[in-house]
């Protein structure tokens, strides 16, 4: 019994002989290696705050490279302690399958957010149009953007689809042209109509001098003729002058006696207050 005993401990002896030294090396290269991330971590988020990435994606690459880097320290000191690191391998690859199957449109919506802060088609206050929908971007996000309507209505929606679709961006030029449609019948005078609406939005605030103002005839309908009203303004204020170039224009027809043909009919009618 004694003799096994001292097998037992001679077993013990060798076992911390050979595992010891690499178990030290192991916990050595995580103290240290994890120190150094730190450091290293610091000096990245100091040059990224230098850098004109938005504020968006700077904590995202942050993330990401604190985690790749922990993860490799974690393996070198696994490696170091013996451990056979094609199990890692394995487990890892299973797990990226698994969640890149699971999350495809996720990823998608990713990809899509890190190049539209790449390459930033639009930015934060910017009016924009995407599949039909307006609004101003309050919010640009790794998945999605966030869109404010004129209504205050909050829209999100998926990076990818703002890289796959049309993007109409209103604010890129920094002014915005106004499309404001009007009629006038067949017998009226189109320099005379196009005086008094030249006349009626003059007083309208916010309508810019430069580029000016373009009235012209746009087509020709069965009732009447189509005049198309372009006054530029600045993006903030593209609702409020469109709302007020219609309210301006109907009053100064009504108080000219300008008369608009009905869609049912060829008599032409007045145009009350």
């Amino acid at each position: 019994m004694a003799q096994e005993e001292k097998g037992y401990l001679e077993l013990a002896q060798d076992s911390v002989i050979t595992y010891a030294p690499k178990m030290i090396g192991a916990i050595l290269i995580l103290w240290i290696g994890f120190k150094v991330i730190k450091k290293v971590m610091t000096f990245i988020e100091t040059l990224l705050n230098k850098s004109k990435l938005s504020d968006t994606i700077r904590p995202f690459i942050l993330s990401m490279l604190g985690i790749v880097l922990k993860v490799a320290v974690v393996l070198a000191a696994a490696g170091i302690a013996g451990v056979d690191l094609s199990i890692f391998a394995t487990i890892i690859g299973a797990s990226v399958l698994a969640i890149g199957l699971s999350l495809q449109g996720s990823l998608g919506n990713l990809a899509s957010g890190l190049l539209v802060l790449s390459i930033k088609p639009y930015k934060v206050n910017d009016w924009i149009e995407v599949s039909e929908k307006f609004g101003k971007v309050i919010e640009i996000g790794i998945f999605n953007t966030t869109v404010v309507t004129p209504g205050n209505k909050t829209l999100i929606i998926p990076n990818s689809l703002m890289t796959s679709d049309v993007i109409t961006n209103y604010s890129e030029r920094g002014v915005i042209r106004l499309e404001v449609d009007v009629t006038m019948p067949y017998a009226e005078s189109f320099p005379k109509v196009k005086q008094i609406i030249e006349k009626a939005i003059s007083t309208i605030p916010n309508i810019l001098d430069t580029p000016k103002v373009e009235i012209g005839i746009e087509g020709y309908d069965s009732h009447f003729v189509q005049i198309a009203v372009r006054p530029y303004v600045e993006p903030d204020n593209f609702w409020e002058v469109t709302f007020a170039c219609y309210e301006n224009i109907k009053k100064a027809f009504s108080e000219n006696g300008i008369q608009v043909a009905y869609s049912e009919g060829v008599e032409l009618g007045s145009i009350g207050e």
